[in-house]
């Protein structure tokens, strides 16, 4: 089964390192999203149904709502993974580009020594109990920056980009999507949401996908996700309890959902979370 060796929480947002034995399922996140293989078996994720090599060399960056999986190849062994959780604000503020959504230039990044010595120096300051980093917050900045910029290499925007183009968001999908938010404990009939947005089921996923980068089902879960790492790593409610809030009808299906969407059940995520204080 997959583990949770370490979860950092800061200012940053969250940084995993994680044991990946199994397949995910697609989702999405609102942050900028990096992964880097550790050690074990290459693997590969899909991004918006094409698949990136994720390997010694080899990193995948997502930008807030691309579509994602991790996908194992090699079931035999487990892979030890770093997983990036960046909040496009704190890397606003704590970088030297700027960029609002933390949007990367092309998935594909190629981990030179420089980054490697990063990624190691991370993975070795969240794994060993008795070695005080005080440098950690540093250490992910430049490894998010030295990613985002070799993203943006050899593309038509290159070293000039400042920040994707922002897009304008259909009404009718901003009125579904704040519906969302302010209804995620309830049980949720996508089919009433698309009526309420004055749209038909089949016009409202095509025009929400287009407009946000996911299916509705996945940005809903997406925010159950956010919802439920908040409430396990800031409060000291019991899982059951977080789950009924959710809109999960037992603890048992509360647990099988987190599992696919973020690797662990939720009472070993909470376990393995740390908060870091800079």
């Amino acid at each position: 089964m997959s583990n949770a060796v370490a979860v950092f929480h800061g200012d940053f947002g969250r940084v995993c390192l994680y044991s990946m034995d199994r397949t995910m399922v697609p989702h999405g996140h609102r942050e900028g999203h990096l992964i880097f293989h550790v050690q074990g078996p290459p693997g590969e994720v899909v991004v918006e149904d094409r698949a990136f090599p994720l390997a010694p060399g080899q990193a995948v960056a997502i930008s807030p709502w691309q579509a994602h999986y991790y996908r194992m190849r090699d079931l035999s062994t487990p892979t030890l993974l770093l997983v990036l959780y960046i909040r496009p604000v704190w890397f606003l503020e704590a970088s030297r580009h700027a960029s609002s959504s933390l949007r990367f230039g092309r998935v594909g990044v190629e981990v030179t020594d420089h980054l490697a010595r990063l990624v190691y120096g991370a993975a070795h300051s969240m794994t060993d109990p008795d070695y005080d980093d005080p440098l950690f917050e540093d250490r992910l900045c430049t490894l998010t920056q030295a990613a985002f910029d070799q993203s943006w290499q050899w593309t038509r925007r290159g070293p000039a980009f400042t920040g994707p183009d922002l897009t304008t968001r259909d009404f009718r999908i901003r009125k579904a999507m704040r519906a969302l938010q302010e209804r995620l404990g309830d049980v949720l009939e996508l089919d009433e949401i698309a009526r309420q947005a004055g749209l038909s089921r089949p016009h409202f996923y095509k025009l929400f996908r287009s407009h946000v980068g996911v299916t509705p089902n996945v940005y809903l879960n997406a925010l159950r996700m956010e919802r439920a790492i908040e409430k396990l790593t800031a409060t000291e409610q019991a899982v059951t309890d977080i789950g009924l809030d959710l809109g999960f009808s037992s603890q048992a299906s509360f647990s099988r959902f987190f599992i696919a969407n973020g690797v662990v059940p939720p009472s070993v995520y909470r376990r393995s979370a740390q908060r870091v204080l800079m």
